[in-house]
């Protein structure tokens, strides 16, 4: 039995997967809100006591950088240590990688019905793929054919420099830097982001804020209630919130994919893009993303789907572990 982990700042995910022949099963997920625990050993521990398992391979997605099988979460104060976790669950090794690398293992393996395509595009096969994903921090990541198989990469490419591409958005990264100094994509393509550019265009807006709007920030996760105020059309300054929010997603998914030249694809993963597809599929996410001066016809080739299945980082965790277990690299 294969243990698969999805680690992240807001929450964690792990999940008990059978094998049958080359194709993963998952049998049973469980979910742990982080930030209530000490470590991922806390999490591993209360796992297996309320799933008691025999485990023969495990590997974990990690939001943060991985570097000589040790991690630093970024948006959460836990260190992990692959060895460590290796000899709390009695395995000679486990597999730690970048949750990117394990969300882009794990696109591989998706269905066509796990998929919403945005841009079908013409895939050559064995190009590379970008895949990126907003949630409560902003992963970028993306697969290179090797000559025998595709191999992940890592990547911290949404801690890169903002760069804005008209007047609103140069005011944007002003009203940003009075609270950061250096303002990353992460400042604004996740969660808390949302927040960020709503208080951002509501300095600008015309009328204040609804009394039913305020207590629904105050009482909610401020971005959920943003977004789905948005989407129901409730409110001017949360319209345009998510539409500026979806146009730097999309701005810089396009930047992800040129700097891939990702003919295999690009994929759009994370927490927020299947809570808010009817947005990505309005025209702007294209938009930006194809707009890319002397080079827009060469992304406009590129096919461009949404992640719709939330354990794809789970599914690309267990093909790292499967790949222990059958001692083949990853």
């Amino acid at each position: 039995m294969l243990l698969s982990g999805d680690i992240g700042g807001t929450k964690t995910n792990l999940a008990l997967v059978d094998i049958s022949g080359e194709t993963l099963v998952v049998r049973l997920v469980k979910n742990y809100p982080s930030r209530k625990f000490a470590s991922l050993h806390e999490i591993i521990a209360e796992f297996l006591r309320e799933v008691p398992a025999t485990i023969t391979s495990a590997a974990f997605g990690i939001a943060g950088p991985v570097v000589k099988g040790k991690s630093r979460l970024t948006n959460l104060t836990w260190e992990v240590d692959a060895q460590g976790v290796a000899s709390q669950l009695r395995l000679e090794r486990v597999g730690l990688v970048n949750d990117l690398q394990a969300i882009g293992y794990g696109t591989l393996r998706l269905k066509e019905s796990e998929k919403l395509v945005l841009q079908p595009g013409a895939r050559e096969e064995h190009g590379a793929i970008a895949v990126i994903a907003a949630g409560t921090g902003l992963g970028e990541g993306g697969l290179i054919w090797d000559g025998k198989r595709y191999r992940a990469i890592a990547s911290e490419g949404g801690h890169t420099d903002f760069a804005p591409r008209n007047e609103l958005e140069i005011d944007l990264l002003r009203f940003l830097q009075k609270r950061h100094t250096r303002v990353s994509y992460e400042r604004i393509v996740a969660g808390p982001g949302v927040l960020s550019v709503y208080q951002f265009l509501r300095s600008l807006a015309r009328h204040p804020e609804p009394a039913w709007l305020t207590a629904s920030l105050a009482a909610g996760d401020p971005s959920a209630v943003i977004s789905e105020t948005a989407l129901k059309g409730s409110d001017p300054a949360c319209v345009q919130t998510m539409e500026l929010f979806v146009s730097i997603y999309g701005a810089e998914a396009g930047n992800l994919a040129l700097k891939l030249l990702s003919t295999g694809g690009v994929y759009v993963a994370g927490g927020i893009a299947p809570k808010i597809l009817p947005l990505l599929t309005s025209g702007a996410f294209m938009t930006s993303l194809t707009t890319k001066g002397r080079q827009s016809d060469l992304i406009k080739r590129m096919p461009v789907e949404v992640v719709l299945n939330d354990g794809v980082g789970l599914l690309g965790a267990a093909h790292v572990a499967l790949a222990i277990e059958r001692d083949r690299e990853f």
